[in-house]
């Protein structure tokens, strides 16, 4: 039986459907300003009709999520510390907790409830976690000043890391890829992070933001790209 593996972003989810770790299948979804309001709904229950799945994985790299140290336990203040980042709907939105051990953080996230009941109600096992958790377990950290970005389409999230110590991370969805590097370079500087010494990693969909990544090289001295998306290799999806 297949594995079904979906990960939401701001405006769509990319899904792939493997047998023993080999890739069949690898799509995405996004919803446009003409997409009717339930459309997101309507294909998820269509992924889901596709087969009989052995388990389900969901990754979440919705921008509702607060970054806390490993160990914290005021799980019932979750809520109000991820509405310090964006607006939250407890009615409409699950809480949820990841924990990054290598590290030493976790995640309280939120994921849509009626997705969230869509996916429990198949009665499939199902594990879910948040997509900075899944990120920081492919990082490789050495003892510098780096910024590891993750891109998707029209979002990226990025770590800030001084000296294998988590400085800053965050989740960003915009329409532009000028808007992306403005983003970064500015948290940079108010980091205290020089362009100089420190490291730029980029992974994800970096041919669909050439652009950015192009105009990153004329600002920092070191960047390399670490994994490029191509069909059924998704850099998040594919994480093990």
């Amino acid at each position: 039986m297949e594995q079904l593996k979906l990960l939401f972003t701001k405006d769509g989810v990319q899904y792939q459907i493997s047998r023993n770790r080999n890739v069949s299948e690898e799509h995405s979804f996004f919803v446009t300003e003409e997409s009717p309001e339930n459309a997101l709904s309507q294909k998820i229950d269509e992924i889901l009709a596709l087969k009989k799945y052995k388990e389900i994985t969901v990754i979440s790299a919705l921008n509702h999520f607060t970054l806390m140290p490993e160990g914290f336990k005021e799980h019932d203040l979750g809520y109000g510390l991820i509405a310090y980042n964006a607006p939250v709907d407890e009615d409409q939105e699950e809480l949820m907790l990841s924990v990054n051990k290598k590290f030493g953080v976790q995640f309280y996230y939120t994921f849509p409830k009626s997705i969230y009941q869509k996916i429990k109600n198949t009665a499939i096992p199902a594990k879910f976690n948040f997509s900075g958790e899944q990120f920081l377990n492919q990082i490789t950290a050495k003892n510098q000043k780096e910024i590891h970005i993750n891109l998707y389409h029209q979002q990226c999230e990025f770590f800030a890391l001084d000296h294998k110590k988590i400085i800053l991370y965050n989740n960003l969805d915009v329409n532009s890829e000028v808007d992306f590097l403005y983003f970064i370079m500015f948290t940079v500087s108010k980091i205290g992070f020089g362009i100089a010494d420190t490291q730029f990693f980029v992974y994800g969909e970096t041919t669909e933001n050439e652009t950015f990544i192009s105009e990153l090289k004329k600002f920092v001295k070191s960047l390399k790209i670490v994994y490029d998306n191509i069909p059924n290799k998704n850099f998040i999806l594919n994480a093990r």
